[in-house]
C-alpha cells in the first residue's frame, strides 16, 4: 500500500534526477572513474514449500524435543534429590530407632539382673519371720543371762553379808 502512495513521488524525483544528470553528465563523467563490469550474480534458488515445511517441521521438532528433554532431566534431577533426602531421613530415623532398641535391650538386661538379685515379697516375709525368731531368741537369752547375773549378784551379796556378820561376830 505504501508503494502505491509513493510511486508518483518516486517518478517525479527520478525524472528530476535524470534532468540534473544529463546537465552535469559531462562534469560528472570527468570526475567519476569508469565502471568496471561485474560478474553476473547467480540466481538465488528458492526453497520449495515442501522442502521448507519439512525443514521447519524438523527444526521445530528438534527444538521441542530438546526443551522437553531438558525439562524431563530437570524434573528427574529434582525427583532424585527428593528421593535422596528421603532416603537420608529414613536412614537417620532408622539409626535413632536402632539406638533406642539397644537402650531398651540394655535396660531389660539390667532389669533382669536386678530381678534375679532382688527378693520377692514372700521371701522378704520369710526372712523377716526368721529375723524376728532370732531376735526373740537372743532377747530370751539376754533375759536369761541377766537373771543369772542378778542371781549371782544376790548370792554374792548374801555371801558378803554373812562374811561381814562372821567378821563382826568374831
Amino acid at each position: 500500500m505504501h508503494s502505491r502512495l509513493y510511486r508518483p513521488l518516486y517518478r517525479s524525483l527520478s525524472s528530476s534526477a535524470r534532468i540534473l544528470e544529463s546537465a552535469n553528465s559531462q562534469t560528472l563523467a570527468a570526475k567519476v572513474a569508469p565502471i568496471e563490469p561485474v560478474a553476473p550474480v547467480a540466481p538465488r534458488r528458492r526453497v520449495g514449500g515442501i522442502r521448507g515445511g519439512i525443514f521447519g517441521f524438523l527444526f521445530g521438532f528438534s527444538l521441542a524435543s530438546a526443551f522437553a528433554s531438558y525439562a524431563l532431566l530437570d524434573e528427574y534431577r529434582l525427583a532424585s534429590t527428593i528421593l535422596q533426602s528421603s532416603v537420608h531421613e529414613l536412614q537417620t530415623s532408622t539409626q535413632k530407632v536402632s539406638a533406642h532398641i539397644r537402650r531398651i535391650e540394655t535396660v531389660e538386661k539390667e532389669l533382669k539382673a536386678l530381678a534375679e538379685r532382688t527378693a520377692e515379697k514372700n521371701e522378704v516375709t520369710k526372712l523377716r519371720g526368721e529375723m524376728k525368731q532370732l531376735y526373740d531368741g537372743l532377747h530370751i537369752e539376754f533375759l536369761d543371762l541377766r537373771s543369772h547375773v542378778w542371781g549371782l549378784k544376790q548370792d554374792l551379796h548374801k555371801l558378803t553379808k554373812e562374811k561381814d556378820a562372821v567378821e563382826i561376830s568374831q
